[in-house]
């Protein structure tokens, strides 16, 4: 089994290397490092199943040698990335997902594609489920990530009903864990300013809710619907709730750490609810979330803790900075 994984020096994609290479796959790592880093392969580096390659999926792709699967995990993935990188933003979910199908179709591959809670934008309905068709700002500043997201569902199932290209479609609620970089997502926010000691910064009331998946869970759901018969979409996310602020407290029990908290303006368009309906992933993949939120954030600060260390900081105290 021979699997192409784009975006696989990023948060997300590393981890699913990890997981296809130790399931047996020779791996090929695509990537451009404008977000993404070597640091999470560099277990895998040297490995005979495992080849890196620093491109621009936006641009031409040349894949070498059979290919079974295309994973196409390639985008800045956060407010604070897509914000400062709009344009490639958008070109990587239309020119690079259009890229990648071509690989797929030229290979004979099944495809995968990597979409996100954030097609359904500020949902006027609770929990979200796959039938639902959002309620998105087109032209607001989080559109960029928005659209292009769904302009790749569009252009992956026109492949599969214009060329009958076997393709799965996942939606992916908020993930963290280990690797996750500190790029204004409220996890690595959160426990980055608690273990430096500065106040945690809640935008809002703290009312807005979202569901947390960890990583280890979301790979195995994204595994399952990989080789599943299932085309999708999918959601792949943790269906328990929690308020920001409930968020920030489960933070400061982790880390231990006795910082205020201070409120911020809400960003423009920030959604007000997000909670995955995954019935589908029951049923169709036996699939749901086993890891709580508590424990996977002790298990996420350790990993902090540890990294923090490696770079000087001893027990994790002090400014780490910008921090894995």
């Amino acid at each position: 089994m021979r699997v192409v994984i784009t975006g696989a020096a990023g948060f997300l994609g590393s981890h699913l290397c990890d997981r296809l290479h130790g399931d047996g796959a020779e791996v090929v790592a695509v990537d451009n490092l404008i977000t993404g880093h070597l640091d999470n392969l560099a277990r895998l580096a040297g490995d005979e199943r495992f080849t890196f390659m620093h491109c621009n999926v936006s641009d031409y792709v040349h894949i070498p040698g059979p290919v079974d699967a295309v994973l196409h995990f390639a985008s800045p993935a956060s407010p604070q990335d897509y914000l400062e990188y709009p344009i490639q933003t958008l070109k990587v979910g239309a020119r690079g997902t259009h890229n990648m199908l071509g690989v797929a179709l030229a290979k004979g591959a099944r495809f995968m594609l990597a979409s996100t809670s954030e097609v359904y934008g500020d949902p006027l309905v609770s929990p979200q489920t796959e039938e639902y068709w959002g309620n998105v700002n087109p032209v607001g500043p989080r559109g960029v990530y928005d659209e292009a997201k769904r302009f790749a569902e569009a252009i992956t199932m026109a492949y599969h009903r214009a060329h009958g290209l076997e393709v799965r479609v996942a939606r992916i609620f908020n993930v963290y864990g280990p690797r996750l970089r500190v790029d204004g997502r409220v996890v690595s926010n959160f426990i980055h300013q608690a273990l430096a000691g500065r106040p945690l910064t809640i935008f809002g009331d703290g009312s807005q809710t979202r569901s947390f998946c960890y990583v280890d869970d979301e790979v195995e759901g994204l595994t399952r619907l990989l080789w599943s018969d299932s085309t999708g979409p999918m959601n792949i996310g943790n269906p328990h709730e929690f308020t920001v602020r409930e968020l920030a407290d489960l933070v400061l029990e982790a880390t231990g750490a006795d910082v205020e908290i201070e409120h911020l303006e809400l960003p423009t368009d920030d959604p007000k609810q997000r909670r995955p309906d995954i019935t589908k992933a029951r049923e169709i993949l036996g699939w749901e979330p086993e890891v709580d939120l508590r424990d996977g954030l002790a298990r996420t600060v350790a990993w902090y803790r540890e990294e923090l260390s490696s770079k000087g900081y001893v027990g994790g105290s002090g400014d780490p900075g910008q921090s894995p």
